[in-house]
């Protein structure tokens, strides 16, 4: 074999690797870009690390319909992120519910300082695996709360604990479920390169 065909095999065999290197280095970039978003999606589909569970009417009356009357006790709990000037707690700590039923339960949240704080509530259940029964139908968790100064509201969280909790062997013992928010300040919109 010649001289030439040798070089020529080796700089096909060159680009051939040099090729599936860059091809598997876009493909880990993309998996990079896209871990975020499948991790969020894997959370809610089973409910890993306490994500709760997002239904809708429909689902809150079927599971109301396949409630077996059996009740369960929710403890409700409320902190601020640092540098978050609001209180905000629940106005209720602990309440049981009927499985299957809806329920609704507020927080309060009062801003203490003297501008216009907008904020983001961040959840999670415990113990983490009731976050696949735990379900909201309505929750100031899906949107940004704006507080004017001294502003002090009232949220509602519309929830439901499915039916389904008492045929997991690992949830036969809990006896009680923990709901818990933190607000966090939302990052401010930017406008012509300035945080408003």
């Amino acid at each position: 074999m010649s001289t030439a065909t040798l070089d020529r095999d080796t700089s096909r065999r060159n680009l051939r690797t040099g090729i599936y290197a860059g091809l598997f280095a876009l493909f880990m970039l993309g998996l990079g870009y896209a871990a975020v978003p499948l991790y969020d999606l894997f959370c809610r589909v089973t409910g890993f690390a306490g994500t709760t569970q997002v239904a809708s009417e429909e689902d809150a009356a079927r599971a109301a319909a396949a409630g077996s009357g059996r009740t369960i006790s929710i403890r409700f709990d409320g902190s601020t992120a640092s540098g978050m000037p609001w209180t905000f707690a629940p106005d209720q700590v602990t309440e049981t519910v009927r499985i299957g039923e809806r329920d609704i339960a507020t927080y309060t949240a009062i801003n203490n300082s003297d501008t216009p704080i907008t904020g983001t509530a961040t959840f999670n259940v415990e113990p983490a695996q009731a976050g696949l029964y735990f379900n909201k139908v309505q929750c100031f968790c899906f949107t940004e709360q704006t507080l004017q100064p001294g502003e002090e509201v009232h949220m509602p969280v519309l929830f439901y604990v499915d039916p389904a909790i008492e045929q997991d062997e690992f949830m036969k013992d809990v006896e009680q479920i923990t709901l818990s928010y933190t607000f966090h300040r939302a990052k401010e919109p930017v406008t012509n390169g300035r945080a408003r």
